[in-house]
């Protein structure tokens, strides 16, 4: 495992889209191993491959909220996105000490595969559906600058 540099700063790689995954191999199981040890080790709720400079549809996310546990999230698509649109301060590895008010689902329900190949369905809350939807956003090629009115400290 190796850990993986960070694509920074309205870099604009952000803005592309995303690849789908079509090949299941040693290569696949190598990136996603990768970015949950970058993902670890710059403690971040999400990571998505764009991030790491690769537009292919991945992403970790911790998916209890609490760092416990990272799952990866290969060609994802939200099925459902619903209940209250709450608008709290969201911030991103790619944008370092940045923050911005972004309106997101507060449940989601997201059909994605695993490191296998293997379909799997994944239903979240709050915290945690908020991540999914923000890495989801990167595989789309949206940035939090594009849909958040930016929150500077004196505010």
């Amino acid at each position: 495992m190796a850990l993986r540099n960070l694509v920074k700063n309205d870099n604009e790689f952000l803005g592309k889209k995303s690849r789908p995954v079509t090949v299941f191999d040693d290569k696949l199981s190598t990136l996603v191993e990768d970015m949950k040890e970058t993902l670890r080790k710059e403690v971040g709720a999400g990571l998505a491959a764009p991030q790491v400079g690769i537009l292919r549809r991945i992403f970790i996310a911790d998916i209890h909220g609490d760092g416990s546990e990272y799952k990866e999230f290969i060609n994802p698509e939200i099925i459902s996105a619903t209940g209250k649109n709450d608008r709290y301060l969201e911030g991103c590895l790619s944008y370092p000490g940045r923050s911005f008010r972004i309106t997101r689902a507060h449940k989601v329900k997201m059909r994605a595969q695993d490191v296998n190949g293997n379909f799997f369905d994944f239903k979240a809350e709050d915290f945690v559906a908020r991540c999914l939807q923000h890495e989801f956003d990167h595989l789309e090629g949206i940035t939090i600058p594009m849909i958040g009115e930016e929150v500077f400290e004196n505010e």
